[in-house]
C-alpha cells in the first residue's frame, strides 16, 4: 500500500469520526444542556424537549405546519435522539455503517426540510453536505479505517445479518 494510499484512508477514517462527533455532541448538549444550542434549564435530564423549540420556532417554508405538530412529542423526542446516538456512536466507531447511513440520510432529509430554503443558499446547507459525505464514507468502506469496522464485519452477528455491516 503506497504512503498516498495510506493518507487517503486516514483522512477518511478521520473524517468518518468528526462527523461522527456532530451527531455525538448534539445528542450529549441535548441531554445536558451544555449551553451551546440548549440551555442548562431546557436540557433532556431537566424535563426539556430535545425538539421543542427547533420545532415550534425555527421551522420555515412548506413543511413547517407538519414540524410545528410534531414539537415537543414525546415519541418525536426519543427517534431523534436515539437517532443521535445511534447514528454517532456507529460512525465513531467505525460499526453499522450501512445503518448510521441510511437512517442518518432519513434525519439530515427531514433537518433540511424543516428549513427550506435554507438561509446562505436556495438549495444546499450543512445537512446535504454531511449526508453525501456519509454515502462517501460508507462507500469508501472508511470504518475499517481508524475503526473497528473490519473486527465488526467479521463477527458471526454480522456474518448472518449483512444489513448490520
Amino acid at each position: 500500500m503506497t504512503t498516498s494510499q495510506n493518507n487517503y484512508k486516514t483522512i477518511a477514517g478521520l473524517l468518518r469520526i468528526a462527523l461522527g462527533g456532530i451527531f455525538l455532541w448534539a445528542f450529549l448538549d441535548k441531554v445536558f444542556g451544555f449551553g451551546f444550542a440548549t440551555a442548562a434549564d431546557k436540557s433532556w435530564l431537566q424535563g426539556g424537549s430535545p425538539t421543542l423549540g427547533f420545532l415550534k420556532n425555527a421551522t420555515s417554508g412548506p413543511f413547517s405546519s407538519i414540524y410545528h405538530n410534531l414539537a415537543g412529542n414525546v415519541l418525536v423526542d426519543w427517534l431523534f435522539m436515539l437517532g443521535l446516538f445511534g447514528i454517532g456512536l456507529a460512525l465513531v466507531l467505525g460499526i453499522g455503517m450501512k445503518i448510521a447511513t441510511y437512517s442518518g440520510t432519513v434525519l439530515l432529509i427531514l433537518l433540511w426540510s424543516a428549513v427550506l430554503p435554507p438561509k446562505n443558499n436556495p438549495v444546499l446547507d450543512e445537512h446535504i453536505i454531511y449526508l453525501l459525505s456519509l454515502h462517501l464514507l460508507y462507500r469508501l468502506e472508511a470504518g475499517n479505517y481508524l475503526g473497528l469496522g473490519q473486527w465488526w464485519s467479521q463477527t458471526a452477528l454480522v456474518q448472518q445479518l449483512a444489513w448490520l455491516r
